[in-house]
């Protein structure tokens, strides 16, 4: 029984991975997410996924509450569970899905940190070496800011998901999700810069945008690793990473425009509640537009 236990996760793992396309750091949280539900069966003595049942669940909610888990991680630990029990439901192994009406603990909602206008001008407009890396690691960061790219996208990218005649990106997100967005002029010259640096370092085989000088495609913990470096040659003070980019182009285009259905499909939200909370800094331009454009609102 134990050994049916771990085949059904190895089984979905495999799903996540060949079908759904998701990144590796994604299947990884997950693999975690259904160990640490595997050792909780021993508390309910459970030997079968099929067996589980809601109020097992709560039980194992509560023995992670005095386990001192974050309620952010019990959250995310319910979530996989109800996504592997979806799995188990197609597959015919299980009826219903135990975990779809439990609770977790609330998670208090943090506000995403992000950098000015005025930084992210140091960032990109400061010295960068004419060199292989210097050259590649500032196409990196005019790309994230000037299109909203999540690391992975970035990772992803290869030469033909750029568009440089019509300033596009053809961008696959979460769930497998493609987009297009735009490519600011200020990208669009780094990028075609890289390009002729990308050259002398890729065979003709490789599809990969970003390389490595060996001419392999760099990894996400590469690139993180390059911006954190970056953030702190130009003088920035808070931590520069690559979802803080991210958060920089949303906040800065909802800034400028107002727009917030614009700015959920630029970063290619499926729900617009999840656009409101990562743009909750700019919660006051949101009221002034509403104040100014709703029938409602109008003195």
């Amino acid at each position: 029984m134990a050994n049916q236990v771990a085949e059904w996760v190895e089984a979905f793992l495999t799903h996540l991975q060949q079908e759904r396309r998701m990144a590796n750091h994604t299947v990884v949280a997950y693999q975690r997410d259904l160990q640490r539900c595997q050792d909780l069966m021993t508390i309910t003595k459970n030997t079968s996924w099929s067996g589980v049942t809601s109020q097992q669940i709560r039980q194992w909610v509560a023995e992670l509450n005095r386990a001192s888990l974050s309620a952010r991680s019990i959250q995310r630990l319910l979530s996989s569970l109800r996504g592997f029990y979806r799995y188990l439901m197609r597959e015919g192994f299980v009826e219903q899905n135990p975990a779809q009406q439990v609770q977790g603990p609330k998670t208090a909602k943090r506000l995403p940190s992000t950098l000015d206008v005025d930084q992210m001008t140091r960032l990109l407009d400061g010295p960068m070496p004419d060199t292989f890396i210097g050259v590649r690691d500032k196409a990196m960061m005019e790309l994230f800011y000037s299109s909203g790219l999540r690391l992975a996208e970035l990772a992803q990218l290869n030469c033909r998901d750029i568009d440089l005649a019509d300033k596009l990106a053809y961008v696959t997100g979460k769930g497998n999700k493609d987009r297009v967005v735009p490519v600011g002029r200020k990208a669009i010259e780094a990028l075609q810069q890289w390009l002729i640096y990308r050259q002398q370092y890729s065979s003709i085989e490789q599809t990969a945008l970003f390389i490595t000088q060996r001419g392999g495609r760099i990894g996400e913990r590469a690139i993180q690793k390059r911006v954190k470096l970056l953030g702190k040659q130009h003088g920035i003070s808070d931590r520069v990473h690559p979802h803080r980019l991210r958060h920089a182009f949303a906040s800065h285009m909802l800034e400028s425009s107002g727009d917030l259905r614009a700015v959920q499909e630029l970063l290619g939200h499926a729900d617009i509640s999840t656009t409101q909370i990562y743009t909750h800094v700019d919660f006051q331009q949101l009221a002034k537009v509403y104040d100014a454009a709703h029938p409602r609102a109008k003195k």
